[in-house]
């Protein structure tokens, strides 16, 4: 990015967070809900950039105004040297602040769980991996609602959705995506199965799919186009757990998504949690398409539930966890599962920041 252009950039910025402050400050806009939740969230994207900018204006003054009087007072000459030493730290923060970021990173997220291959022991690692994602959101004061379950007979996950939501606006404008995006792919689990009477070490698998959640004005559904069905919900071991016809299946025909739900008694509210999910799985596919028009084709986080595609291994019997787009490992797996992520996302967090330095395709945006 050239001088002239950040500087464009940064006057622009500036100017739209002072205009978003304004409609913040106008008691209106508290009318409409959703409006003043965008409006809240990209305010908060931009109040880094703002601080850092006038932090730096004002010691740029300073120095100058230091330098002007260091000929007649050596103690102005010592401040000169301390706040000249303060600026180039500054000028570099302003500059990754002003690196394109993620334009979701402020956004809730749906978060859906499929067990894959192993069975019985893939399931309970399905399970594993709720506890630890619950136990995380626990840890950094989110709140998670389930959407839509299928347990097993012996506690294991089948298949989950979940939202994860923050309390209020997120700081800095870095809300739920900004982190648990990079949990979307294949999780691999090395272990000994309770069950396994040899004491032999089992490989199984899960899909992990992170959606930013949409609101009902990002995506417009027609529902022309969306095949509604109603089912008894089943529980573990596919026993009818609901006298009516409660489940709901919605199917997006254009696009052939089909989304289920079955955890509420009511039909009304299992339609309007399929809505959710169905929205925010459309929301995705656009934006892959856009980025696909663009040049920037990423790939899907989750296609087929195969350990071939993992992008992390839980290796029980050597405590240890890696992460294979950056080679990341940490032999402290038993405090992972307790919901210590951040060490993990930290790493991916910097290699993110470094690709987009570098002008490379985001680590969240590749397969």
């Amino acid at each position: 990015m050239s001088e002239s252009t950040g500087g464009n950039r940064l006057a622009d910025l500036l100017a739209e967070h002072s205009e978003l402050e304004k409609q913040l400050a106008d008691p209106s806009i508290h009318a409409d809900q959703a409006l003043a939740r965008r409006v809240g969230r990209r305010y908060a994207e931009l109040s880094p950039i703002a601080a850092t900018a006038a932090e730096l204006d004002t010691a740029r003054d300073d120095l100058a105004t230091a330098q002007e009087f260091a000929d007649d007072d050596p103690d102005f000459a010592t401040e000169a040297k301390e706040i000249a030493a303060r600026i180039p730290p500054l000028e570099v923060r302003l500059g990754e602040l002003l690196l394109p970021r993620d334009p979701d990173d402020a956004r809730d997220v749906i978060v859906e769980i499929k067990a894959g291959e192993g069975g019985d022991e893939s399931a309970l690692f399905a399970g594993d991996l709720l506890r630890m994602y619950s136990r995380y959101a626990e840890k950094r004061g989110w709140q998670i609602e389930v959407i839509g379950s299928e347990e097993t007979d012996l506690g294991g996950v089948k298949d989950i959705s979940f939202s994860v939501k923050t309390k209020g606006v997120p700081e800095g404008g870095y809300g739920v995506w900004s982190r648990l995006k990079y949990e979307g792919g294949v999780h691999r689990v090395q272990r000994v199965p309770a069950t396994e009477s040899q004491g032999r070490i089992h490989t199984s698998a899960a899909g992990v799919l992170v959606l930013p959640e949409a609101e009902e004005v990002d995506v417009h559904i027609d529902m022309n186009d969306v095949r509604v069905d109603v089912f008894r919900s089943s529980g573990p071991g596919g026993q009818s757990v609901n006298t009516t016809d409660s489940a709901v299946r919605l199917t997006h025909v254009p696009t052939g998504l089909v989304v289920s739900c079955q955890n509420e008694k009511s039909q009304l509210q299992n339609k309007e949690s399929a809505m959710r999910i169905l929205r925010s799985r459309l929301l995705a596919l656009k934006q892959e398409e856009a980025d696909a028009k663009a040049g920037d084709a990423r790939k899907a986080q989750v296609r087929t539930v195969d350990r071939s595609e993992r992008i992390r291994t839980y290796n029980f019997p050597q405590n240890r966890l890696t992460d294979h787009r950056i080679g990341f490992t940490a032999h402290n797996l038993d405090n992972v599962l307790q919901g210590e992520l951040d060490p993990v996302l930290d790493a991916l967090t910097d290699a993110e920041r470094n690709a987009r330095m570098e002008g490379e395709e985001g680590l969240s945006r590749k397969g």
